[in-house]
């Protein structure tokens, strides 16, 4: 038996193949199956909830791009406190060796 979610699901998935469009499927929350659609400058994530409804978040570029060094803020923002610990004596460890 289709429900409708599972509907809605394979008829939007059907349409980004037809229109070309690039997605991944993914499954993070139990009620859900989320479709991350990439096109140039924005990503979507449309999740189909068993309930059978859609929510859809829109990532939408500024158009800026960052060098190399901005890495560092993704590290410093939302690393766990733990893994910069064993990140810097890493880094330290390196550091002797090459000096």
């Amino acid at each position: 038996m289709k429900t409708p979610v599972f509907e809605q699901l394979l008829t939007f998935l059907n349409k980004l193949e037809q229109q070309k469009i690039s997605y991944t499927l993914a499954h993070h929350r139990d009620e859900a199956v989320m479709v991350t659609v990439a096109v140039p400058g924005e990503r979507w994530e449309v999740e189909f909830l068993s309930d059978g409804s859609v929510e859809v978040e829109k990532f939408i570029s500024n158009g800026e791009i960052a060098l190399e060094e901005a890495l560092s803020e993704l590290f410093s923002r939302y690393a766990e406190p733990e893994n910069i610990d064993v990140e810097l004596s890493q880094n330290t460890d390196l550091a002797r060796v090459k000096g």
